[in-house]
């Protein structure tokens, strides 16, 4: 029988190991589902990223961070506590005979389908400081949360300004938030429990904003609110951020044309939330195998007032006002299809705009990401590209979605994924692109009167 060389049926090395379940975020509610399906006689690993190294944090990876963590966030161990000390049911987990792996992140998820048939089965792919590996699984069950809406106004990319994610996070999970002052955006229920649970702590709330002429949260948590002589401005919004080289230093706010100046450290974004399910995002819809519990099962905020908010935010905003911080796009890089400063910027592109672009189709988000690289950063898009479908759409007048991911959904070394031990059937064959001489040389070639033969396209 002839074997096809350049065929990868039987080639992809299989997991590392295999488990019945695996769990992906050692919250409240992954570590209550790997809890029970151990009890039930099945192999569990559960895996969270947390603690996050202080590198990831330092670029708002996984969650909106503002530059705001204490030095405690570059101590593991002391890390390592402060997560068992917030979560008591890792030790119920631990006894269950739960595999737990802290500092591991879920990079990518693979899986047969029409555009791949030739794996060994679904695998998950795992990285920690050391390595990056696979593992199979029988359920994989998402537990990962949810992230913070971000929408950039001047001055937002000074330290100081973060996510209510992020504040709950270094408050309850880490003890490591630096602040004694913040001012938060958004009224709905998170706002106003991220406003009360700053105050247990004994963090001054200077005040709670909202564009809208009224509050958004349930009657009886304003009341606690106000009880707690924790003052909302309805009617207001973000003007810009100012402060000095520590960051923030204050808030400039806006009603009715009138400048109110807000003495802070800390400007807390509570405008909504979304799932954090970039896992599925990068792999395609769940299956049969996927179950979601938790933050990210749900369906995140009301998009009508995130734009309401981005609409606001957007009427003062200067045009120079930074979008994307990764890339420093700014408002109107974005809206002319500008690619970053730091790149030539030819004569020609000047005539670009999302106008002319919008010629050729509907404006589609992935195009922008490529034209403008906003969201390509170290981020991964985490900080700009919810503003940044918002923008589009105000702009186009047409309903866009964020950009989609592609895995690896964490900043992951190239060190950690190149040391991969492929085995010899994957090695073999792999000169050359599915076996067509002219679309690469080999690199035996490189360099050799042979090479033309080869084509002239380099590895």
């Amino acid at each position: 029988m002839t074997v096809d060389v350049f065929d990868l049926t039987g080639k992809i090395a299989p997991p590392e190991a295999r488990y019945d379940v695996v769990v992906v975020g050692a919250g409240s509610a992954g570590t209550a589902a790997a809890i029970e399906a151990a009890e039930g006689g099945r192999s569990v690993l559960l895996v969270d990223e947390n603690p996050v190294p202080p590198g990831m944090m330092g670029t708002d990876v996984p969650l909106f961070y503002g530059g705001r963590m204490t030095a405690a966030a570059a101590n593991p161990a002391r890390m390592v506590e402060a997560i068992f000390a917030a979560n008591p049911l890792l030790e119920t987990a631990f006894d269950a005979g739960v595999e737990v792996l802290l500092g591991t992140c879920a990079w990518g998820l693979y899986r047969n389908g029409p555009a791949m048939r030739t794996l060994p089965g679904a695998m998950l792919g795992l990285a920690d400081a050391d390595r990056a590996w696979m593992v199979g699984y029988g359920e994989l069950v998402l537990a990962t949360g949810a992230r913070d809406v971000v929408l950039g106004f001047p001055g937002w990319d000074r330290p100081g300004v973060m996510g209510a994610q992020a504040l709950y996070a270094l408050l309850t999970r880490y003890e490591a938030l630096s602040t004694r002052r913040v001012l938060i955006l958004g009224s709905d229920r998170l706002a106003l429990e991220t406003a009360l649970l700053a105050r247990a702590h004994f963090i001054e709330v200077a005040g709670i904003v909202e564009i809208g002429d009224t509050v958004r949260a349930p009657a009886e948590l304003v009341a606690h609110v106000v009880a707690a002589g924790i003052t909302i401005h309805t009617g207001t919004v973000i003007a810009r951020a100012e402060g000095g080289i520590d960051g923030v230093e204050r808030a400039v706010l806006l009603r009715d044309g009138i400048e109110i100046v807000v003495a802070v450290d800390t400007i807390c974004l509570a405008i909504g939330t979304e799932p954090a399910t970039e896992l599925l995002d990068a792999s395609g819809p769940a299956d049969a195998a996927i179950r979601l519990v938790g933050d990210c099962a749900g369906s995140g905020s009301d998009r009508a007032a995130i734009a309401a908010w981005s609409r606001a935010i957007g009427a003062v905003a200067a045009p120079e006002t930074i979008v994307c911080q990764c890339e420093e796009v700014s408002r109107a890089d974005l809206l002319g299809v500008q690619p970053p400063r730091y790149l030539d910027r030819p004569i020609a592109l000047a005539a670009r705009s999302l106008a002319t672009l919008g010629h050729d189709g509907p404006v589609d988000p992935d195009q922008i990401k490529r034209l403008t690289r906003a969201g390509m950063g170290a981020c991964q898009g985490r900080r700009c590209r919810t503003q940044v479908a918002c923008i589009l759409s105000e702009a186009s007048g047409l309903s866009v979605n964020p950009a989609t991911y592609r895995a690896p959904v964490r900043p992951i070394p190239l060190k950690l994924l190149a040391d991969w031990d492929e085995v010899a059937a994957m090695a073999a064959g792999w000169d050359v692109w599915f076996g067509i001489p002219t679309q690469w040389t080999p690199y035996a070639k490189i360099g050799t009167d042979d090479e033309a033969v080869g084509g002239n396209m380099h590895v």
